[in-house]
């Protein structure tokens, strides 16, 4: 059974276990996730409202636009959710290849890079998702139902937390990764995003509290 078929209780278990996986590139992966579940559900409390209806047509129609968007990024967060699990067995496989013999070593390495490499993928799909889902914020915060503020500060305060998880995870991987010209570009990207993380955390839920007070 996937994952993202458990039940929250049994998804928590599933972690509290001696072993691996699920771990912290899964557990960002449904941060995420949720963080953009909760922008849809603050969309679907404020399209039909008095004060949604009476904005400017073109307004109204890049809200929406905007809420469709977190429909995809949601959805393939969630499926996020298991391919992180599945990159980690593959590494792990990959470890208990044979190595008698040089051609067992060879192809053995072989094994060890690329699923190296698609574990660095999908943490870094899942941060690449999750940055671009926040830079939405501004006008969410500026058109949601007022009711629902609180629950952008949470959205935010997810998507954040699961991107910076990610980022975690991309670091920890690339210490096996033998390329090193693909180790320096992921380690510059990580850089970039980890500073687009902390000025869009800082700003956005700056703008939060002050419709909060």
């Amino acid at each position: 059974m996937k994952l993202i078929d458990l039940k929250i209780n049994e998804f928590i278990q599933e972690i509290d276990q001696k072993s691996a996986t699920p771990g912290g590139g899964s557990v960002s992966s449904l941060a995420s996730a949720m963080g953009a579940a909760l922008v849809r559900m603050v969309g679907h409390l404020t399209v039909d409202k008095k004060k949604f209806l009476a904005l400017d047509s073109e307004t109204q129609f890049e809200f929406k636009d905007i809420l469709e968007e977190f429909t995809l990024i949601k959805d393939e967060l969630m499926t996020l959710i298991d391919q992180d699990t599945e990159a980690f067995n593959l590494v792990m496989s990959a470890y208990q290849l044979p190595k008698e013999t040089e051609e067992d070593k060879k192809l053995r390495n072989e094994k060890i890079e690329e699923g190296t490499l698609e574990a660095i993928r999908v943490p870094l799909k899942v941060a690449t998702l999750s940055i671009s889902a926040l830079h939405h914020f501004e006008l969410l915060i500026k058109y949601c139902n007022p009711q629902t503020m609180s629950d952008i500060g949470v959205a935010i305060l997810m998507l954040t937390s699961g991107a910076e998880g990610a980022c975690m995870n991309v670091l920890i991987n690339l210490s096996s990764l033998k390329d090193e010209i693909a180790k320096a570009q992921y380690e510059n990207t990580i850089t970039e995003y980890r500073f687009s993380l902390h000025e869009l955390r800082t700003k956005l839920l700056d703008l939060v509290y002050q419709k909060l007070v």
